[in-house]
C-alpha cells in the first residue's frame, strides 16, 4: 500500500467539520491529518483536535491587521513543516490571498466556503437558500 496523504487542516472556530473530517480518516481511509492550523489561538477546535491526537498550531491574526501578505508569511511557516500533501479550509474565516491559495494549487480543498462578498460570515448556506440563490459556490480568494 502507498503511503497515507498528510492533510493540514485549516480552521478559525469550534473546528465542528475539522472533527468530522478526522474522525472519517480510520485505516482504511487514503489520508491521515497532520496538523489543524487556526487563525485564533483560542479556537475550541484546537482542543478538539488536541483530544483526537492531531497536532495542532495558531497564527493569530490580529496582529497582523490587513496585512494579509504578512499574515499568511506566518501561517506558512507551521503549514509548510507539516509537510502537507493537501491542504483543507474546513471554517477558515480568513480570505487567502490568490499567490496563497496559488502555492497550493491542485492540493486545496474549502469545504465551508463563505460565499465572498456576496455571503460573508456564517450561515452562508442558508442565507443563500433563503435569498433564492442557484448558485451556491464562488472564489475563495480576493
Amino acid at each position: 500500500m502507498t503511503d497515507k496523504r498528510r492533510v493540514a487542516i485549516l480552521i478559525s472556530g469550534g473546528g465542528s467539520n475539522m472533527v468530522k473530517l478526522v474522525e472519517s480518516m480510520g485505516a482504511d481511509h487514503p489520508a491521515r491529518p497532520v496538523l489543524v492550523l487556526s487563525s485564533d489561538p483560542t479556537a475550541t477546535g484546537l482542543e478538539r483536535a488536541r483530544a483526537l491526537g492531531v497536532p495542532v498550531a495558531a497564527v493569530d491574526h490580529r496582529p497582523f491587521g490587513r496585512d494579509r501578505a504578512a499574515f499568511e508569511a506566518a501561517l506558512l511557516q507551521p503549514l509548510l513543516a507539516a509537510e502537507p500533501d493537501i491542504v483543507c479550509l474546513a471554517g477558515f474565516m480568513r480570505v487567502l490571498t490568490p499567490a496563497f491559495v496559488a502555492r497550493f494549487a491542485g492540493r486545496m480543498l474549502n469545504i465551508h466556503p463563505s460565499l465572498l462578498p456576496k455571503y460573508p460570515g456564517l450561515h452562508t448556506h442558508q442565507r443563500a437558500l433563503d435569498a433564492g440563490d442557484a448558485e451556491v459556490a464562488a472564489p475563495f480568494t480576493r
